[in-house]
């Protein structure tokens, strides 16, 4: 009889420790808390646990002997212990004894909630990080180790989205007489936007350029090489601020107010690098400006206000170089330009409104400026030998742009009034050599969409001269038209194809060229640029810079 009671005690031991671990062990490797229980006392014990957030259950268990009479009880709790239950039946004083088995769920003490909480976490995500690698396994038969934890980035990295920009290679040949080797420039452009908040964003860039042409050939004036050997140019760097409807931009900056093909006509407020005509594209000719600019927004209106205080004005270049804008090339002498009204106190400010209405995007605008383009004054007197001088004055514009997509055919037309202009006479007692005269540019194009992937873009232009001096060199009138044919030749081959000529006289310019976009991000061009027409035509007065070039370009 002892030894059977301490068999029996051993059997209540064992049953106390291996049946708790039993039930919690197996729901932990399922990612479940709720014990392996009988349906009926599970869906209790479910119910519980759905009550308790998750927490984690104690589980108490209670063994007593008792007579057959509480068999019937006995045997309900044996079904849930089974073979452990059925080890203790031994027989005392003639009759078996049986453990009846009552169990309870409790909530453990709140601190260690949290650290067997703890636990579990740590527990589940190394368990699911092994379920991932097996599952990858499984699918491409080899196993991948869990991603590391990036490491931590500064927040002024996070700033930034990345260095953009471009190197390009430009050689050019002029030849025409006498010969020469006119151009080698690497240009380099780099530029970075970022942004502090969704309604504050900044852009920083800057651009390089080196032409070695006038390092290897002695060919132009020391004044020339030393103006365009190289440059280093701030480009665009400024503030932006979104506030509703109002956006505000602070900073050196673009502002284009129109914008048709290979000539200036509504883009009024920019300046341009001029030392090379109009032949560059127009994105590396435009020289930004230091401006405040506010804008609103809404619905189909759209409004902006701008302010210069310190304007940029064209970069001209030196005499003697290839396309120096000066009266009489080769005969009249020049002084250095005069740019000192470049101050807050001659500052430029426009107003522009922009409305869309079925399709049709039309704008209006004002602006008061410093002439980016130099107007040349006489400084010698009638008699004596010429001598120039580039100045810049004030002017007063009103202009109004339209642009309408008709599906294949997209038409796109420019009006500008200038007051306030000088332009140059012939006649020897004119004061500066100069006659103020206003004037009204116009222009209206048509750009088709062909097939094969071709473009074609027509244009007329006029200048009308308002109270017209006979000593102009210019007509009443002088109108032009230009023909711009673009196409693929190949899969990755361009040609293109642009005339300009005056309607008054024999005045043009020539413009072909060959694209081959030959790998991502890269791209070579073979082109010319020839003129023709008499000496004091706008592009007649280049007829001795005619050349062949070509450019490598790769944009990143």
């Amino acid at each position: 009889m002892v030894y059977a009671r301490k068999f029996g005690y051993s059997v209540f031991i064992a049953v106390l420790i291996a049946l708790p671990l039993r039930c919690f062990a197996e729901p932990a490797s399922s990612n479940s808390l709720t014990p392996n229980f009988p349906i009926g006392a599970r869906s209790s014990s479910n119910s519980l646990t759905d009550k308790t957030d998750g927490e984690p259950l104690f589980l108490s268990l209670s063994l007593s002997l008792s007579p057959h009479l509480v068999r019937q009880t006995a045997d309900s709790i044996a079904t849930t212990v089974e073979g452990s239950a059925a080890a203790a039946h031994e027989e005392i004083n003639g009759e078996p004894l049986l453990m009846p088995l009552s169990y309870s769920l409790s909530l453990p003490p709140i601190p260690l909630i949290i650290k067997d909480k703890e636990h579990n976490v740590v527990a589940q995500d190394k368990e699911q990080n092994k379920s991932d690698i097996d599952a990858r396994e499984s699918l491409f038969g080899d196993a991948e180790p869990a991603k590391e934890k990036l490491p931590h980035v500064p927040a002024w990295k996070k700033l930034a989205t990345g260095w953009r920009g471009f190197s390009q290679l430009e050689i050019a040949d002029n030849y025409s007489s006498p010969e020469h080797f006119s151009k080698a420039k690497l240009r380099t452009e780099l530029s970075r936007t970022g942004q502090f908040n969704e309604y504050m964003k900044w852009k920083i860039s800057g651009r390089f350029d080196y032409d070695a042409a006038y390092d290897l050939s002695s060919f132009y004036p020391p004044a020339v090489r030393q103006d365009q050997r190289y440059d280093l140019f701030l480009r665009e760097n400024y503030l932006d601020i979104s506030a509703g409807n109002f956006d505000f931009r602070l900073g050196r900056q673009h502002v284009i107010w129109g914008e048709m093909v290979g000539l200036f006509f509504a883009d009024v407020v920019s300046a341009r690098d001029m030392r090379e005509f109009i032949l560059p594209s127009f994105d590396i000719m435009r020289i930004p400006q230091w401006a405040m600019r506010a804008e609103y927004t809404k619905n189909n209106i759209h409004a902006e206000v701008l302010w210069i205080p310190v304007p940029t004005i064209d970069e001209s270049g030196k005499p003697g170089a290839d396309f120096y804008p000066g009266p009489l090339r080769g005969t009249a002498n020049f002084l250095a330009e005069d740019r000192s009204g470049r101050n807050v106190g001659n500052s430029n400010y426009g107003l522009r409104l922009s409305y869309l209405k079925n399709g049709w995007d039309m704008s209006g605008f004002y602006y008061h400026s410093l002439d980016a383009s130099p107007t040349f004054y006489r400084v010698s007197g009638a008699t004596e030998p010429l001598v120039f001088q580039a100045r810049h004055d004030k002017i007063d514009q009103v202009g109004a742009t339209f642009a309408k997509d008709f599906g294949s055919v997209v038409l796109k037309g420019e009006l500008v009034y200038t007051d306030g202009r000088k332009f140059n006479v012939t006649r020897p007692t004119a004061i500066d050599g100069l006659t103020r005269q206003n004037i009204l540019d116009y222009v209206i194009g048509l750009d088709f969409s062909l097939p094969a992937e071709t473009r074609l873009n027509l244009q007329f232009f006029q200048r009308a001269y308002f109270g017209h001096d006979p000593d102009l060199i210019a007509d009443k009138r002088e109108s032009g038209a230009s023909i711009l044919l673009n196409g693929k030749i190949w899969h990755k081959l361009e040609a293109q194809a642009l005339v300009i000529h005056s309607l008054n006289r024999s005045d043009w310019m020539f413009r072909p060229r060959l694209t081959w976009n030959f790998e991502k991000n890269w791209r070579w061009v073979l082109g010319a640029d020839v003129f023709g027409g008499q000496p004091t035509g706008l592009f007649g007065r280049f007829n001795n810079n005619d050349r062949v070039y070509t450019e490598m370009r790769y944009s990143f």
